[in-house]
């Protein structure tokens, strides 16, 4: 499927971002060469620059997520905003003249490269989307299920590295991105997490159990036959996962179709023909 506009502008962002990392490095070589007042302003710019980066990074991925998602709340922390407020700052400590020690300057180059950088990268989602009325509780429900999924899915892969097995490890991994496929899904239509409860709760933590109890297992002694039972048990829950996300997507396109029919015959009671139009 292709990417709207919308999703690829944070991609698009990447490149200029692994620029930014480059870009405050020769701080490193200039502080060197100067004062003890100087080389620390340099040095202190670097670290600050570098920082910004990441943060800008870290606040692209969020907007990512939050613009391929139907229902988000806006990221808790504004990191792109923080980015280039941390920008400015590094600038002007770069700016910072070690033997004649002045403010002004400084303070207006840095203000300068905080324009740029919100003008180069915006602003992060400033309002929730989609989250009005009774869809706001449901997708505070949703998010903490997920979490909540997220936290035993990371237990289960972290038994299955601890086993050591390739193979177990493997499995794991596929079974687990079924399951994210599945809290995607939630995520962007809270209104299915009812009937994906039971897999995000009982079928999860029962897999994350029989993960923990095979390594310990495994531990004691090699057992071929329970190693072939655990591996047996994550091709099931996985197909079960995979189909249960496949009829939640398939109820979301019959709910669409229905208020597609539902309107169509409100038109056709307006003497309004859609196939025409």
């Amino acid at each position: 499927m292709a990417d709207t506009p919308a999703r690829m502008a944070p991609r698009r962002g990447r490149g200029r971002v692994n620029l930014l990392y480059l870009a405050p490095l020769p701080l490193l070589w200039t502080g060197l060469a100067s004062s003890p007042l100087g080389m620390a302003a340099d040095f202190a710019a670097c670290a600050v620059l570098v920082f910004a980066a990441w943060m800008l990074s870290e606040g692209l991925e969020a907007e990512r997520a939050f613009q391929a998602r139907k229902i988000a709340r806006r990221p808790a922390l504004p990191r792109k905003i923080l980015a280039s407020v941390l920008t400015g700052a590094g600038v002007a400590l770069a700016a910072f003249p070690a033997e004649a020690p002045a403010l002004l300057g400084p303070a207006i180059l840095g203000i300068i490269a905080t324009i740029l950088h919100v003008t180069a990268f915006g602003l992060d989602p400033l309002r929730d989307k989609g989250m009005g009325g009774a869809v706001g509780a449901q997708a505070d429900r949703a998010q903490r299920a997920v979490e909540e999924g997220e936290a035993v899915l990371s237990d289960m892969e972290a038994a299955a590295r601890r086993i050591g097995e390739r193979k177990v490890v493997v499995r794991v991994a596929s079974f687990a991105a079924a399951a994210r496929r599945m809290f995607r899904t939630v995520e962007e239509d809270p209104r299915d997490l009812a009937a994906a409860r039971r897999y995000l709760s009982v079928y999860l933590v029962g897999a994350r159990d029989a993960a923990v109890k095979y390594e310990e297992l495994a531990r004691r002694r090699p057992d071929p036959g329970a190693r072939a039972d655990f591996l047996s048990l994550l091709d099931d829950l996985e197909a079960n996962f995979a189909a249960r996300t496949t009829k939640l997507l398939d109820s979301d396109r019959q709910s669409l179709d229905i208020e597609i029919d539902v309107l169509r015959d409100r038109l056709a009671r307006e003497g309004v023909d859609p196939e025409r139009n």
